[in-house]
């Protein structure tokens, strides 16, 4: 009966989600840019939640709560206070930028405005493969977050790989559906009903032992806790957090589903008052979430290795019922942060792998079915690689967060600095991707260096070399470098 119940909430709750994908269907037009960015008429309230739903991901929920919980509670100042400030200044310096951009000269992806700029084909690839190849392991992020959650949540009853199917099966069928209208709508939906529930959750647990006071009691009591509550460890050093916040935030603003966004918004406005507001979401939803993580540690709630701490805490304070209720909105919202993913990824390939290398003629119809189809195969494929489980879910989004940080840097410059040359900006990305992918893969290259993160070290390299390269070559005849800095109109 348990198991039923629990099963018959979530699967309740994705079915109305898929719903209002359908409703958003009928109001579709069937063209690539209605079906990636909702014909650009997002208002603010929608255009703030569906970024905030995009990010609403297994990273979240389940790896936020797992740092707090084996390493204490300032995992909130990297994530809540710095990401939020971070992300919400690169919301206006890059995304104003690009809204501009695309509103003049229709772009859809990065990829498609730089080649444009820098008269570039080949740019255009580089740059739409380098985001692909670090969104892989982002979406593998959700699906491995989803198997293991409903795994624990039903004891073991549904097998990792039935859970992490039922997300893949659902977000294929969702996005095929909906695109992003129907996304930016449900994530609207499920945004708020994450924030509501997250906060009852930590509500409940709280009275459940008592209060903040004895939660916060349990922790000091313990030598093993005690440094929980002071700032500073061997694990939280200043230049651990600065880098992860740095390249945590810097990578937000280059994931394809939240930079495609940028381009998607109404009106200048939007942009402004969303961007604004930003900071405020980070906070009421990291803190409850990450402090459910480092109170359980001093309330002795068993954590089999491998396993998340929130569903775990969930099962042991609250029924049942509503344990399966924030598991399912939590299932929700990697389905979110999945299906803004898959759509995103889908444009990057039809757009600026398949339409300039392989047809460049190809329709509008033609292009928004080849997208739809190029859903079901990456999903598919993430699918199969999640099955292996080859990383915690603290490391496939950090890998991913600092793969995607090291194309900013050089977008930035593009976008500001008339002087950047294709030969700059390409340089620039090129090696720092190759300086990242060697500190992932290679042993002789170093992970961290006077305490700062490869991550962060590789983003400085790319930002010297796209200006030093940038100074010593001229630019090509046919860069059309004036389409950045004239003429753009910002009513």
């Amino acid at each position: 009966m348990t198991l039923t119940l629990q099963l018959g909430i979530i699967v309740g709750y994705l079915i109305l989600a898929l719903l209002i994908g359908l409703v958003a269907y009928r109001l579709t037009d069937r063209t690539a840019e209605d079906f990636y960015l909702a014909s650009r008429t997002l208002g603010t309230i929608v255009l703030l939640f569906t970024t905030f739903a995009t990010l609403l991901s297994a990273f979240t929920f389940f790896a936020g709560p797992n740092i707090a919980y084996a390493q204490g509670p300032e995992w909130v100042l990297v994530m809540g206070l710095m990401d939020g400030i971070i992300f919400a200044v690169l919301w206006y310096v890059i995304g104003y930028k690009q809204w501009l951009l695309g509103r003049q000269y229709d772009y859809v992806t990065l990829g498609e405005m730089l080649g444009d700029r820098f008269a570039s084909r080949r740019l255009r690839g580089l740059v739409a493969g380098v985001s692909l190849l670090w969104l892989f392991p982002y979406v593998m992020l959700q699906q491995v977050g989803a198997g293991t959650a409903l795994q624990a949540l039903t004891e073991g009853a549904v097998p990792y790989a039935v859970g992490a199917g039922l997300i893949t099966a659902f977000m294929i069928l969702y996005v095929v559906v909906a695109g992003m209208r129907g996304i930016a709508w449900t994530d609207t939906l499920q945004g708020a009903f994450m924030l509501v529930t997250t906060w009852i959750a930590l509500v409940w647990v709280l009275v459940a032992v008592g209060g903040p006071g004895s939660a916060t009691s349990a922790l000091a009591s313990s030598e093993e806790t005690a440094h929980f509550l002071s700032l500073g460890s061997d694990y939280y050093t200043a230049q651990w957090m600065l880098s992860t916040a740095i390249t945590i935030g810097f990578g937000v603003a280059m994931f394809p589903q939240v930079n495609q966004r940028f381009f998607a918004a109404g009106s200048k406005t939007v942009l402004k008052r969303s961007f604004a507001l930003w900071p405020i979401l980070c906070v009421l939803l990291f803190v409850p979430s990450f402090m459910l993580g480092a109170w359980a540690r001093g309330l002795d709630v068993a954590i089999p290795e491998g396993d998340n701490v929130l569903p775990a805490v969930l099962a042991e304070y609250t029924p049942v019922w509503f344990a399966a209720l924030v598991i399912a909105g939590a299932m929700a919202a990697m389905m979110s942060s999945s299906d803004s993913m898959l759509l995103s990824g889908s444009s990057y390939f039809t757009r600026d792998l398949y339409r300039p290398f392989v047809e460049q003629s190809i329709s509008e119809r033609r292009e928004d079915l080849l997208a739809r189809v190029g859903v079901v195969l990456f999903a598919t494929a993430s699918f199969g690689a999640s099955l292996v489980n080859p990383a915690t879910l603290f490391e496939l989004g950090d890998a991913a967060f600092s793969g995607f940080a090291q194309l900013a840097l050089p977008v930035i410059v593009a976008l500001y600095w008339r002087r950047t040359t294709r030969a700059g900006i390409t340089a620039g990305i090129l090696v720092s991707q190759a300086f990242y992918l060697s500190s992932l893969f290679l042993a002789t290259v170093p992970s961290s260096y006077a305490g700062w993160t490869a991550g962060l070290v590789g983003m400085g390299l790319g930002l010297v070399v796209t200006v030093a390269v940038s100074l010593v070559t001229t630019p090509a005849a046919d860069e059309r470098r004036a389409i950045y800095f004239d003429g753009l109109g910002a009513d």
